[in-house]
């Protein structure tokens, strides 16, 4: 009980990422409340309360208890990781603040800026489905060779301001090409999408499953940090490695079967739309 109330009361509250996820914060709200003020249709608040739900666990993960304790124990570090990429980078997405910029923008700036930014060759190639996947995977892989995580660690500018970016820069591309409500440049089927998010759960669960049967200790980092409480070194990688094989198979499948009710909605609004085709057809005839 002592030790669950040392890992909970750990909290850093480091100023530049906390005043960046106030700025978010505050603008996203800003804008939704000048297109209440404009008397045009309001914004979704299930849109709203993602958006801003994906903010908190942003800083959950960075300076809540993950962040004070990332650079002492594994597991800490991937709850962290994970928070990041497979909770706050969907979350982001569904609030869809990629179409509330273009509504609250002025046509001008719609225009001028937003519109050709948002068409550009970068977000083109960003968006589409399969460099996304890769470019997700890759950061997670690459991130976790254990020359590159102990650089991270040794290097805490590096781990806070590079990695951090990193990962739920990858993520939310990967998310948004998935589970984005808006259509982006690239049209994806739903069923692409479904099948993407199958896939996408297999590189991080085998990397997890790797890290809790490995013998012996990958990161040598941790095998030197003081440790207050807690398991130790290699059951701290074993602990690390179980989180992440069973996080990215369960939340993998959540964000899979929002994207299949999505899919059979889709599909039930083609169905009205040929069966609606068909009538008018048919009086046509008739007439």
């Amino acid at each position: 009980m002592r030790q669950a109330l040392q890992l909970l009361g750990g909290w850093d509250l480091a100023p530049v990422p906390l005043l960046g996820l106030v700025v978010a914060a505050a603008g996203y709200l800003l804008a939704t409340r000048r297109l209440r003020a404009r008397g045009v249709a309001p914004w979704p608040r299930r849109a709203t309360a993602c958006f801003l739900g994906g903010l908190a666990v942003v800083g959950l993960a960075i300076l809540g208890p993950p962040g004070a304790f990332d650079d002492t124990f594994f597991y800490a570090h991937m709850t962290q990781h994970i928070a990041l990429t497979l909770v706050a980078a969907p979350l982001l997405v569904l609030g869809d603040p990629v179409l509330l910029l273009l509504r609250v923008s002025s046509p001008e700036v719609r225009r001028t800026w937003v519109v050709p930014a948002y068409r550009s060759g970068v977000v083109r190639r960003l968006s589409n489905p399969v460099v996304g996947w890769s470019l997700f995977v890759g950061v997670v892989l690459v991130t976790h060779l254990p020359a590159v995580y102990d650089f991270a660690l040794e290097h805490a500018a590096v781990h806070d301001y590079v990695e951090h970016l990193l990962y739920l820069f990858a993520a939310t591309v990967y998310f948004y090409g998935v589970l984005g409500p808006t259509t982006g440049p690239h049209r994806v089927h739903e069923g692409l999408r479904v099948l993407s998010l199958f896939t996408v759960m297999f590189p991080m669960a085998f990397l997890g499953f790797f890290l809790y049967v490995a013998p012996h200790l990958d990161y040598s980092f941790y095998a030197h940090v003081d440790r207050p409480f807690g398991p130790g070194p290699l059951q701290d990688q074993r602990l690390a490695g179980a989180l992440m094989w069973s996080s990215a198979m369960v939340l993998s499948v959540l964000w899979m079967v929002l994207a299949g009710l999505r899919w059979l909605h889709a599909e039930e609004r083609r169905t009205r739309r040929l069966e609606r085709r068909q009538v008018s057809a048919a009086g046509t005839a008739t007439s």
